[in-house]
């Protein structure tokens, strides 16, 4: 259960308070007007689904580049455990390749950090299998490169996604017509009841409403940063590490 809390934070807490006031206000001054809600509705559905979608499509990208990055680096290692390399060499081998695949994930799971450490993992990787082409031979080396290559586009196009998220004024805006939702809403709301009618049932609905729009933006939140392990649709990464159990 505590798992489906994680999409209340202060933005829920902060929606709800707004909720709860507006209808205060609105009932103590008589504050009722009729206007058509489709315009608000655009303007807060239509990028809220915008970016959820984005996000999502994000999330399923990153698996594409998570399989590819653990294949190539698999069958690099393949490659090189197959090769007349020394038993000693092959175990500094599937060292380094531990450590690009454990260095990427562990900068994946920090929402900011530098690729410092990533690069040079791959660097080392590289720099070692070059050292060793007279023993792995020409042919052999050339094979486990092409597929390193395959190592570093996916890396690459995951550092990508990790870095470069749905807009920034785009959720800006989008969260800022969530908090205004309810001070254009409730003076509808109002009318369309009566005034005469239960308060309650009023507060009902602006602050299910409220809650409902602010959720799908948290959720939204959340998916935009899948390798974190807060959301409860994070990619699981140790279904990508080279010794997974």
């Amino acid at each position: 259960m505590t798992r489906y809390l994680t999409i209340l934070n202060y933005r829920t807490l902060f929606a709800l308070l707004i909720s709860f006031l507006v209808p205060f206000v609105a009932y103590k001054y008589e504050i009722i007007y009729d206007i058509d809600l489709t315009l608000i509705s655009i303007a807060i559905i239509f990028p809220l689904v915008f970016t959820i979608r984005g996000a999502f499509r994000r999330r399923e990208k990153a698996l594409e580049h998570l399989s590819l990055f653990r294949a190539s680096l698999q069958t690099v290692q393949n490659i090189i455990s197959s090769s007349k390399l020394e038993s000693e060499d092959i175990k500094q081998v599937i060292t380094l390749i531990d450590k690009v695949n454990n260095g990427l994930f562990d900068y994946l799971i920090k929402r900011e950090n530098t690729t410092t450490e990533h690069d040079k993992n791959i660097n080392e990787l590289f720099i070692f299998l070059k050292s060793k082409k007279d023993i792995i031979g020409g042919g052999t080396l050339q094979k486990a490169l092409r597929f390193l290559k395959d190592t570093i586009d996916s890396a690459d196009n995951l550092v990508g996604i990790h870095r470069h998220r749905t807009p920034i004024s785009l959720k800006a805006y989008c969260l800022i017509f969530v908090y205004i939702f309810p001070i254009i809403y409730t003076p509808t709301i109002i009318y369309k009841i009566g005034i005469g009618n239960p308060t309650g049932l009023t507060y009902f609905i602006v602050i299910l409403s409220e809650f409902i729009l602010i959720s799908l933006y948290n959720i939204q939140d959340q998916m935009e940063y899948p390798f974190d392990k807060e959301g409860l649709d994070d990619i699981d990464l140790d279904l990508f590490k080279m010794h997974r159990e």
